[in-house]
């Protein structure tokens, strides 16, 4: 069984490094009711499981019937394939009518619904940066219409990707990344549980997956164990390296060497074909040189790229230009 699964909080008091925003959610459960939700941060830092147990404390047994989540990455990623392959939508699935008026159908018949022993019942949209604008002007007006009996919640890492028509209707949390000494005392908590006291992984093992997993629980997890089998025992680094990574750090060594007509090429490669946003690939390269370099002319190159994104400067002239800082003020 998958630990991810396994060990996946079943109650607020179960989440870990939130208590800001656990204390509000729970502090709603408790009253009986909630306005619609706006839950954002970095991926595995409890926003899913967070709604899970504010339904559970609201609905009890009739959280199944009181809650509809919808994948709606999958779901615009996919198209109509996704809605044929799903059975909940198999009633409602109209293959003559376009994605758009679908998913709108499919929203306005779960916010009809009547709540079961409750004023409101929820729809919860994953990944709910994925939706186009039309999508989300569609929602807004099912959200005016139906807001007396059923609430929305949006989660997402993106939050600037939904409209202010959604936002401004929503209370806002924000889930930060969780803190090291919070991910390590979860993870030896785990490894006590499956070993006891003959743990295959030393403290700088431990140690080595928390500051992979940089704030994400989630990922944290399923590094531990991943490291436990034989095949990545004493590897971690390459077990632990995702597909965008490896990219990253071929940049990194393009970098190093001077060449920055292979870095440039890596990271396109990481936007276009992988569809990764700037702040995204700055990440994945900030990964790979922290892996391998403690050098502040690097920290402060990528500090200072990072500033000039957030307001909205061209992100492949900006990621460029620090690629050409980086090879002159370091490695030339």
């Amino acid at each position: 069984m998958l630990w991810i699964e396994k060990y996946r909080p079943k109650s607020f008091e179960e989440i870990r490094g939130q208590d800001h925003v656990v204390s509000h959610l729970k502090r709603a459960a408790r009253s009986g009711d909630i306005p619609h939700l706006l839950l954002t941060g970095p991926p595995g830092t409890g926003k899913s499981v967070a709604v899970e147990c504010l339904a559970y404390q609201l609905y009890g047994e009739r959280m199944a019937e009181n809650m509809t989540v919808i994948q709606t990455a999958d779901l615009f990623e996919q198209g109509k394939k996704y809605l044929e392959g799903d059975e909940r939508y198999g009633h409602l699935y109209q293959r003559e009518q376009s994605l758009l008026s679908n998913f709108k159908n499919i929203v306005r018949w779960y916010a009809s619904i009547r709540p079961l022993d409750s004023d409101f019942r929820i729809i919860v949209f994953e990944g709910a940066s994925a939706m186009t604008r039309e999508a989300q002007q569609g929602i807004r007006r099912i959200m005016e219409r139906y807001s007396r009996t059923c609430r929305f919640i949006f989660v997402t890492s993106r939050p600037s990707a939904l409209i202010p028509a959604i936002s401004s209707r929503c209370l806002p949390f924000f889930f930060v990344p969780v803190e090291s000494r919070v991910v390590g005392d979860h993870l030896h908590a785990i490894l006590a549980s499956e070993f006891g006291d003959t743990s295959p992984l030393s403290d700088d093992d431990t140690d080595l997956i928390v500051q992979a997993a940089a704030g994400d629980m989630r990922k944290a997890v399923v590094l531990l164990q991943v490291s436990t089998g034989e095949e990545c025992l004493g590897n971690l680094i390459r077990c632990s390296q995702t597909e965008t990574g490896q990219i990253a750090q071929a940049a990194l060594t393009a970098v190093s060497t001077s060449d920055m007509i292979s870095a440039v090429r890596r990271f396109e490669t990481l936007m276009i074909e992988y569809g990764l946003t700037s702040r995204e690939v700055l990440h994945e390269f900030r990964t790979a040189v922290r892996r391998e370099y403690n050098d502040p002319r690097l920290s402060i190159a990528i500090a200072d790229t990072d500033y000039t994104l957030t307001h909205g400067n061209n992100e492949y002239l900006q990621l460029n230009a620090m690629l050409a800082r980086i090879i002159a003020e370091v490695f030339s």
